[in-house]
């Protein structure tokens, strides 16, 4: 089992910043992939950002440019640095970790909103 704890949603107003962070435990295998993706009310959840343990990233087409994902590996944590936030950004954010045989554990889910 995979236990997954996020921090640092929270509200801020357009063109902020926030930085979310994400602790994996339990059975761990430093090779899995982690990263984020979010889900806004009415819509299905979406990639936002992953990171490979080697440094391979993937980013969700409307947050290229404007966030940027990190990982420890030694801490298996993985952080996701969020800039020049817009109202559309406004989701509650999922960590992910995907096991390398394809299974996916997911965080609880931690609530950004940006609004003025």
């Amino acid at each position: 089992q995979v236990q997954l704890v996020e921090s640092g949603g929270g509200l801020v107003q357009p063109g902020g910043s926030l930085r979310l962070s994400c602790a994996a435990s339990g059975s761990i295998f430093r090779f899995a992939v982690m990263g984020w993706y979010r889900q806004a009310p009415g819509k299905q959840r979406e990639l936002v950002a992953v990171r490979s343990s080697g440094g391979s990233t993937n980013y969700g087409d409307s947050v290229k440019g404007r966030f940027t994902i990190s990982r420890d590996n030694a801490k298996m944590t993985v952080y996701l640095q969020m800039n020049s936030l817009k109202p559309e950004d406004t989701a509650v954010y999922y960590c992910n970790y995907r096991s390398t045989a394809g299974y996916d554990y997911w965080g609880q889910g931690t609530q950004v909103t940006v609004s003025s």
